[in-house]
């Protein structure tokens, strides 16, 4: 049966260790919770967040609505041919553990994906990526419950509406559904993708790479970057990397000619947002509780007991004067609550 509790402090499952509550709080373990949660009188309109890790998440105060929290566990082998292997992973499962758990059986795929933060359920609803992979292009389907209609559905990549961190799941359907599984094709003979630069340098010359080389490699780099959350609270890279037109890209390189650009489909450019950010000179920047890290600009970070206003406020702070110097909107990659 359902355990609703009230006034749960939501400090253990946020990684920005934002002190605050949650009005109502349930633990999800199975398809069925959700059948019997979505029956319950006023559900629907009940204000409410399905909560993975909170790696992704920012409270700006407390939460006045229902927590949903995913603990639906379990990995499984769908099918398995010579040269690949179909693998069902319930969106509970820790998504460090599970990029582990591939390579330790020698499929390929997520390698490049090592150490993100977060659970399963999440990483279609931000189509995570880093070093040159996106998770988009290792989905073969995307198992969720239906709030609206109280059934269990099954998502093609395709109708997932993939983008640059977002998908159908944070934009027109957002809230409606309950990620409970996601299905992935992995390699037994595993393409190696090197394209990020740092990759590339790394195993340049050698003859011999192996998905655990690759992993370690990513490990180390993301290390090097970025802070543990557990050490010093952060969500990771708070803002987008912006696409602008050819036009704003040009603009910005006639003043600063060493701006990473990166070509993408239909012509425009990506910008990279910490470099962006670290022109206007807010890397290592603190002000009481809040700062941004010394080390990437494009982690805003909680330094004890920062509130979410105050973190809002030095985004906001860092937005204005990103576009005021190079006509640049940065758009926030954390989810704001």
């Amino acid at each position: 049966m359902l355990d609703i509790k009230n006034g749960v402090s939501l400090l253990p499952y946020n990684t920005l260790k934002m002190n605050v509550k949650a009005n109502e709080f349930v633990e999800i373990s199975s398809v069925e919770d959700l059948r019997h949660l979505s029956s319950q009188k006023g559900f629907p309109e009940r204000k409410k967040l399905i909560l993975s890790a909170g790696s992704n998440v920012l409270f700006s105060g407390d939460f006045d609505g229902l927590i949903m929290h995913n603990e639906i566990f379990g990995i499984s082998v769908v099918s398995e041919e010579s040269d690949q292997v179909i693998l069902k992973v319930n969106g509970g499962e820790s998504w460090t553990d599970l990029v582990e758990y591939t390579i330790g059986q020698g499929w390929g795929g997520l390698e490049n994906l090592t150490l993100i933060p977060g659970k399963v359920g999440a990483a279609p609803i931000q189509n995570i990526g880093a070093y040159g992979v996106e998770v988009k292009d290792l989905i073969v389907s995307v198992e969720a419950f239906d709030f609206t209609t109280g059934k269990q559905v099954v998502f093609s990549a395709d109708q997932c509406q993939f983008g640059y961190r977002s998908s159908i799941f944070k934009t027109t359907a957002a809230g409606r559904y309950f990620i409970t599984a996601v299905v992935f094709r992995l390699s037994k003979f595993p393409l190696l993708n090197l394209t990020y630069g740092p990759l590339k340098q790394a195993f340049e010359g050698k003859i011999s790479v192996t998905i655990r080389d690759v992993s370690a490699e990513v490990a180390r780099i993301r290390r090097s970057k970025l802070p543990d959350p557990d050490e010093i609270p952060n969500v990771g890279s708070f803002f987008k990397n912006p696409v602008v037109d050819a036009s704003l890209a040009d603009k910005i390189r006639e003043g600063f000619p060493q701006v990473p650009v990166y070509p993408q489909v239909g012509g425009q450019l990506k910008l990279a947002a910490g470099w962006l950010i670290e022109q206007c000179g807010w890397k290592g920047y603190r002000i009481g509780e809040v700062g941004v890290h010394e080390k990437q600009a494009l982690v805003l970070v909680n330094y004890g007991q920062a509130t979410g206003a105050e973190i809002l406020d030095l985004a906001t702070k860092i937005q204005d004067s990103v576009f005021d110097r190079f006509g640049v909107i940065l758009e926030p990659e954390v989810n704001i609550y």
